[in-house]
């Protein structure tokens, strides 16, 4: 494997990159996000969860999201604050609108797993992105009995605003309008996943991005993503970089920066802070 080689050289090769690159394709996974300051344990934690964690006893909101509450009004009480904190609080230290400066003139596109909504927010073009894993913003059917995807801000904000005693009042739970069974967020965590209208016209953007570019100079920016689903970013990138001799393969991430030594001369690895690394390109 090559790993980070030396840090301002890497550096300033990606910086190098960036400006001479046909085409850049933003591959996302949560250690942007972390970067940007969305932390999922801590003080932003302890502030929005410690009267679950007393009660539950668990310590970051990754946990929290696998615990077995006993009750929809249970569930919804925590969802809803994880929803409103994650999606729908302004809280970003930069990061993604250091990287947008840095691709915005350039012919970008973006696949990402992460579901916060994040690089919409920062101002990338909307029909330049694809979220593969959902958005914390859209609630489905857990049947599901349709591919059809709900925005649920106003629900989520009553949650919030109406909640007692880590409960929901019942008359919030949600519903789905076809078939009345539970809705639940739609986010890839099983087989009942709703990839909508929206998602597959993604999809197809992403697909049709690759194809006008296929065989120029591309640089595959891979941003945070670790091995939870290397499948949809990581393995695709160097499979892509392997198969174009003018791709060009960056990796930043904080613990795990490098690249097979088949694209080991086409890589820049480099290990550390997200935001640092953008700031000092920037």
């Amino acid at each position: 494997m090559n790993t980070t080689k030396n840090y301002s050289a890497e550096t300033e090769r990606l910086k190098k990159e960036l400006q001479t690159a046909e085409a850049v394709v933003i591959g996302a996974g949560a250690g942007l996000s972390t970067a940007a300051g969305f932390t999922y344990s801590g003080e932003r934690f302890e502030k929005c969860f410690s009267d679950f964690e007393a009660k539950y006893g668990f310590h970051d909101m990754y946990s929290g999201g696998f615990y077995p509450f006993e009750t929809p009004e249970e569930m919804w009480a925590y969802w809803s604050r994880n929803i409103w904190c994650n999606r729908y609080t302004d809280i970003d230290n930069g990061t993604y609108k250091t990287l947008l400066q840095l691709v915005k003139d350039k012919d970008y596109f973006v696949i990402t797993t992460n579901v916060d909504h994040q690089f919409q927010k920062a101002g990338f073009d909307k029909s330049r992105l694809f979220y593969t894993q959902g958005d914390y913003g859209l609630f489905q059917c857990s049947e599901p009995c349709h591919s059809q995807t709900y925005d649920n801000e106003a629900t989520v904000k009553d949650m919030i605003e109406f909640q007692e005693d880590m409960k929901i009042p019942s008359e919030l739970i949600p519903k789905c309008p076809r078939c009345g069974k539970p809705m639940t967020i739609n986010l890839r965590c099983d087989d009942k996943f709703v990839e909508d209208e929206g998602w597959h016209r993604a999809s197809e953007r992403y697909d049709d991005f690759l194809q006008a570019h296929e065989g120029q100079h591309i640089l595959f920016l891979e941003l945070g993503v670790g091995f939870n689903t290397p499948v949809i970013i990581k393995y695709p990138f160097w499979r892509m970089t392997a198969g174009n001799p003018n791709a060009v393969y960056a990796c930043l991430n904080y613990s795990e920066a490098y690249a097979p030594d088949e694209i080991g001369e086409r890589s820049i690895c480099i290990g550390g802070d997200i935001r640092e690394v953008l700031m000092k390109i920037r």
